[in-house]
């Protein structure tokens, strides 16, 4: 994880003597400059968690930034926080789009991947354009990790790169090419609004666990396929798989796809895993099926080619701080589930 657009790092003195790394998002705080005193939440930080290790600016108080000029939107994210952004929801009265997604009830089909990690984000798109390199892929993001879509490198890489056409930040995330209040009216204004071909739900950088069965954020992977089933969407579960967690928990099939997708999601969704040889794939296909039951299809993908496309990919590939090397069977899954999206376009 790491600063993305809009997101600025700077060093800062603390006052015990130690410097470390801090981030300022310019749009809810200004930009600091050389020698201005800031300042800081380090709760994380101190903790060890997951900031990427930065503390985060609260303030500039000798330099506080200009009130935003007055415009339209009332939709306020990470609300009645000091730093609550007020944005133009895609889908409230003032939008342009309002009309179009008011009584808007449908996806018509857009296959629709929903991964627990932020992480898995990449693998599934280089899994998509693989298949369908013209694909228009847009990403929504939800609220269970990073609030501000700014701190994710992985989309402002994807966005230059062109692999990602737009992203929609969702519930309290906020800072998206197009802002919506729900998952649902971010699925459909990434269909009708951003006329995407293929639409990407994860939670942004950052998730929380628990080590309990059900306390994680990754729980709404399932309540997002619920969604877009609901929504006349294709949905496809890519499966948080890993070969090399050292928690046995999250070995072959993590329990949290387990929950989210066996037991949370409630209408029928495409289960994917990758069709390879050998005993890990094996366990990974047994358990797949297991959470599948009577409600899921399991759909096993050729994983020929996923590899060079995962090598392709602009931005780095790592989850829980591994790459391809040390977990591969993480982002080959990921990976399939993008391909075997690209594959449902047109039928």
């Amino acid at each position: 994880m790491g600063p993305g657009r809009g997101a600025l790092e700077c060093r800062v003195l603390l006052a015990d003597g130690t410097t470390a790394r801090a981030l300022a998002f310019a749009d809810l705080v200004g930009v600091p400059e050389p020698g201005q005193r800031v300042l800081l939440n380090t709760s994380a930080l101190a903790r060890g968690l997951g900031t990427g290790g930065y503390a985060l600016v609260v303030a500039l108080p000798d330099a506080l930034p200009a009130d935003p000029p007055p415009g339209p939107g009332h939709l306020v994210k990470a609300r009645y926080t000091p730093l609550q952004a007020m944005v133009l929801g895609v889908d409230e009265q003032e939008s342009p789009h309002h009309a179009l997604l008011a009584e808007a009830d449908d996806l018509h089909g857009t296959p629709v991947v929903v991964a627990d990690l932020h992480s898995a984000l990449p693998a599934v798109v280089a899994g998509v354009r693989e298949r369908a390199p013209g694909a228009r892929v847009a990403y929504v993001m939800t609220d269970g990790g990073a609030l501000p879509v700014a701190f994710s490198r992985t989309v402002a890489g994807l966005r230059e790169a062109g692999w990602l056409a737009a992203c929609v930040t969702t519930g309290q995330a906020f800072g998206g090419d197009l802002e919506a209040a729900t998952v649902h009216t971010g699925l459909l204004a990434a269909h009708l609004v951003v006329g995407a071909d293929v639409v990407v739900v994860a939670q942004g950088p950052g998730n929380l666990g628990t080590g309990s069965r059900w306390g994680f954020s990754g729980v709404a992977a399932g309540e997002a396929l619920n969604a877009a089933a609901l929504l006349r969407g294709r949905a496809v579960a890519a499966l948080r798989v890993s070969q090399a967690d050292p928690r046995e928990r999250h070995r072959g099939v993590s329990h949290h796809s387990v929950t989210a997708v066996g037991r949370v999601a409630l209408l029928p969704a495409d289960v994917v895993v990758a069709a390879e040889e050998g005993a890990f794939a094996e366990g990974v296909r047994e358990r797949a099926r297991a959470l599948c039951g009577d409600r899921h299809r399991l759909v096993e993908v050729d994983a020929a080619g996923l590899d060079a496309a995962l090598a392709a990919c602009p931005v780095p590939l790592s989850t829980m701080g591994r790459g391809p090397q040390q977990d591969r069977a993480s982002f080959v899954a990921a990976a399939a589930a993008g391909r075997h999206a690209a594959d449902l376009l047109g039928r």
